[in-house]
């Protein structure tokens, strides 16, 4: 197998004290470093300049500040045009590990995976490291991430540790991703868009003394509106235009049958106890039906949609498709 450049991308905001000892533990795994200064307070980008001598290093500089996000995309961008087979993302602030590098881009290499993510739940142990409140959050995000991207094997999504290959890379519209903490969960519901394979890497997280940016009480709102708004467009899209089965007549009928029961139910509930009379058997049961025989179609269509996760990596089919008569 021929070796592949890879490029890592650092988005920097606030992060001064940490980013030269950040970019000093790049192994030589890594061919190319692109530093984005996200309009950053502490200049953290002509800091770079000034003290960096790594030749592998590119400062890129926003005039006003995108996000992660935007900041990522422009490093994306940037890797694209260099040539870079697999781009890795890595924060400024120390938290993550560059020794599990190797790990991280060894499935695209392998040509198994399009996309790499790191998982801090793999063990007890470092779930035990974890703060609560980011345990807690994560939980919930995933669940959500899972219904929006269709990555059901998939757990902590707002990992920042990723590493994507040039071939999914270049698909994905860029300038649609989210800007600002939303951006990891929205490269998912891309990529799943584009039924890209999607593989967990087990890593260790490092807590120092640097501080998070992610607020649970800020990114909630947009965070669930966001997976809602990415649930319905992929249902939506997988099910009624990209393919309709059974699994779609399941979901249909069962949201039917479940608002059904659910609305009928409530409407004689409120009726009952305006007149005073209690609600016959008959009239519970016509409400209480519906909803477990919608709620048991849901459940057939979630356990085919858990078994619909993408397999066949896209950069594996490119490369066939790409392959001389003369190579084969």
């Amino acid at each position: 197998m021929d070796s592949q450049t890879v490029a890592i991308v650092i988005p920097c905001y606030n992060v001064k004290r940490h980013i030269l000892e950040v970019i000093d533990s790049i192994g030589p795994a890594c061919q190319q470093i692109f530093v984005v200064d996200d309009a950053c307070p502490e200049q953290s980008g002509a800091f770079v300049e000034a003290n960096c001598t790594d030749p592998r290093v590119t400062v890129l500089k926003h005039a006003m500040n995108q996000g992660v996000g935007g900041a990522v995309v422009t490093g994306y961008k940037a890797a694209l045009e260099a040539g870079a087979d697999i781009v890795v993302k890595m924060d400024g602030d120390g938290q993550m590990d560059p020794d599990e590098l190797p790990g991280l881009i060894r499935p695209l290499e392998d040509g198994t995976a399009d996309y790499t993510k790191g998982n801090r739940f793999h063990s007890f142990y470092s779930v035990r490291q974890m703060p609560k409140v980011r345990l807690f959050g994560n939980a919930v995000l995933s669940f959500m991430t899972k219904l929006s991207s269709g990555y059901w094997n998939l757990f902590d999504p707002t990992n920042g540790y990723t590493a994507i290959h040039r071939e999914v890379l270049s698909r994905i519209e860029l300038h649609k991703l989210g800007k600002r903490y939303f951006f990891e969960t929205d490269m998912l519901i891309m990529l799943g868009d584009h039924r890209a394979v999607v593989t967990d890497v087990p890593m260790e997280a490092v807590y120092g003394d640097e501080e998070s940016g992610l607020k649970i009480s800020r990114i909630a709102g947009p965070f669930l509106w966001g997976n809602i708004r990415g649930t319905i467009r992929r249902m939506v899209y997988s099910y009624f235009f990209r393919d309709f089965n059974l699994a779609s007549l399941n979901l249909v009928f069962g949201l039917l049958l479940m608002a059904f029961g659910g609305v009928f139910g409530l409407v004689k509930w409120q009726q009952s106890i305006a007149e005073g009379v209690a609600a016959t058997s008959g009239t519970v049961m016509v409400a209480v039906l519906p909803i477990i025989l919608g709620f048991q179609l849901v459940l057939f269509f979630l356990s085919y949609d858990v078994s619909n996760t993408p397999r066949q990596p896209l950069q594996s089919l490119s490369a066939r498709r790409r392959k001389r008569p003369d190579q084969a």
